[in-house]
């Protein structure tokens, strides 16, 4: 097992900086994190600022993006561009294989896959229409390229990731394109998975790890935070730093409510 990103530092040039990202309460009293596991959780409520810090990671890095523009392009990374700018980066391997992906960018980068294949079957449908009376031989080459993104799009998404369940087609997607020495960061992948298709991931996820892959990943599910020899880092706290799975709050309340819900629900 690989750890390819061993430890992100804050430098003192954001020290000056007040506005968004900087203002977050998590980032202005963040110094340094290390990676000790293969696999790093960051957990905390909405807004404590775990997806701002992955998506200023992501910039960084320079990562591939899934179903969304450029981290340098992309309108919606601009401030974490910004804070990107004061992240210092220590590797013990660079590697330039992984992505980042949001789990909101991936229903468009499905219905893009979408579309790329229906534009392909309608090309092939006019060279039918345009080559009348050429010789097969003609007619095969002018149908090459259309077929092998068709092909391309087959062997990666068997009928396509727009034919299956949100939940299917993201697993899918995971099992067509993790690789192994990859650096993958992920923003609460677990947002259209059953708790059934999370377990599966969670399989998938220590299939890689064997792989040499590293994950850091932002959610909010107990199930994904399980996973044995995972580092959980809090950012309900501040500073934010290194959490045992136990004492999260996602965990206990999950397993309170679990073991008792009408006492969460007499009140509604």
């Amino acid at each position: 097992m690989k750890i390819h990103l061993r430890k992100l530092t804050m430098r003192e040039s954001a020290i000056e900086k007040k506005d968004y990202p900087f203002s977050i309460t998590c980032l202005r009293g963040f110094n340094e994190l290390a990676f000790t596991s293969p696999i790093t959780f960051f957990v905390g409520e909405n807004g404590s600022g775990k997806s701002s810090l992955l998506e200023g990671m992501a910039c960084a890095i320079g990562c591939t993006t899934v179903g969304s523009e450029p981290v340098k392009t992309d309108p919606t990374l601009g401030p974490a561009r910004e804070l990107a700018k004061h992240l210092k980066l220590e590797w013990s391997a660079r590697t330039h294989k992984g992505f980042f992906l949001r789990a909101e960018d991936f229903f468009g980068y499905a219905k893009k896959m979408n579309q790329i294949k229906m534009e392909m079957e309608k090309e092939l449908a006019n060279v039918d229409q345009t080559y009348t009376g050429r010789s097969a031989f003609a007619i095969n080459q002018a149908k090459t390229a259309y077929n092998n993104q068709l092909y391309d799009i087959q062997h990666r998404y068997g009928d396509g990731l727009d034919a299956r369940s949100h939940g299917e087609s993201f697993l899918t997607f995971f099992q067509a394109r993790f690789i192994p020495d990859g650096l993958y960061l992920l923003d609460e992948p677990e947002v259209p998975l059953s708790p059934l298709r999370q377990l599966t991931l969670l399989a998938l996820l220590r299939e890689m790890v064997n792989e040499n892959a590293q994950f850091i990943i932002a959610t909010h599910s107990p199930i994904l935070m399980a996973f044995p020899g995972a580092s959980i880092i809090n950012f309900d706290t501040s500073p934010i730093g290194p959490a045992k799975y136990e004492d999260l709050e996602h965990v206990n309340l999950t397993r309170d409510f679990l073991h008792n819900p009408s006492a969460f629900l007499k009140h509604l």
